[in-house]
């Protein structure tokens, strides 16, 4: 089954409580420029050491994790950073979170 992605102009809410039953990581937009998803992590997920392509952004909506680049980093609900081109990383979910995370392409 294929991934359902936005189309331009069209709405989708980004205030699924992470700590909601049906709350999952969701893809949002792709396209040649970008990526953007909302990733949800229960307390105690990690997501092991990567690197993307472009630069990539990460807002904290809900919850708190740390994010390990070459310092730890913690994120809360408001917090918003971005990490360099390829710019290798790991989270760790402290509580139930939400993040919006956005990847630049070119």
């Amino acid at each position: 089954m294929a991934l359902h992605h936005l189309q331009p102009a069209e709405k989708t809410s980004l205030a699924r409580a992470a700590s909601g039953l049906n709350a999952r990581t969701s893809a949002l937009v792709k396209t040649d420029a970008f990526e953007a998803a909302q990733l949800i992590l229960g307390a105690g997920d990690d997501i092991s050491g990567h690197a993307v392509p472009g630069y990539a952004t990460i807002h904290c909506l809900e919850g708190k994790v740390i994010l390990r680049t070459d310092k730890n980093i913690e994120l809360r609900p408001g917090d918003w950073l971005y990490l360099g081109r390829g710019q290798h990383h790991s989270v760790s979910a402290i509580e139930d979170s939400s993040l919006l995370v956005t990847i630049l392409f070119g």
